[in-house]
C-alpha cells in the first residue's frame, strides 16, 4: 500500500524555522497534487499550504501566508514544507497528504485521500 512519510519536525522557539519533508514510497504520488495539513490538540484538522502536480500553482492558509513555502520536487517523489517567522500558535501536528487530482489545490481534506502518520511541531516563546 502507498505510503506518505512526513519527517523534518521538532521544537523551536518563537522566530525559529523548521523544514518538513514529505516522502512518497510510489511514484504515482507524483502526479497529484500534495497538501499540508495540521492539527492542535482540541482543534480540527486544517489546510495549510498545497501544490499542483507541475509545482505552478501554490495555495496557502491566511495564517501562514509569508511565512510557510511549500515546494516538490517530483524526480525524488518528495514535497517540502520551509516553515520560517514561526509562532507558537503554528504548534500542531503536521501531516502531509495526496489528493485526488492533479491541476487544483483544495484545502478541504476530503480532498485527499492519502495521508502521512504526522510528524510534531512545537514552538515556544
Amino acid at each position: 500500500q502507498a505510503q506518505l512519510v512526513e519527517s523534518g519536525g521538532g521544537s523551536v522557539h518563537t522566530g525559529g524555522s523548521l523544514r518538513l519533508s514529505c516522502s512518497a514510497s510510489e511514484r504515482t504520488f507524483a502526479n497529484y497534487v500534495k497538501g499540508w495539513f495540521r492539527q492542535a490538540p482540541g482543534k480540527e484538522r486544517e489546510f495549510v499550504a498545497g501544490i499542483t502536480w507541475t509545482g505552478a500553482s501554490t495555495r496557502y492558509a491566511d495564517s501562514v501566508k509569508g511565512r510557510f513555502t511549500i515546494s516538490r520536487d517530483n524526480t525524488k517523489n518528495t514535497v517540502d514544507l520551509q516553515m520560517d517567522s514561526l509562532k507558537p500558535e503554528d504548534t500542531a501536528v503536521y501531516y502531509c497528504a495526496a489528493g485526488l487530482n492533479q491541476r487544483v489545490v483544495y484545502s478541504t481534506a476530503r480532498s485527499y485521500n492519502t495521508w502521512g502518520q504526522g510528524t510534531q511541531v512545537t514552538v515556544s516563546s
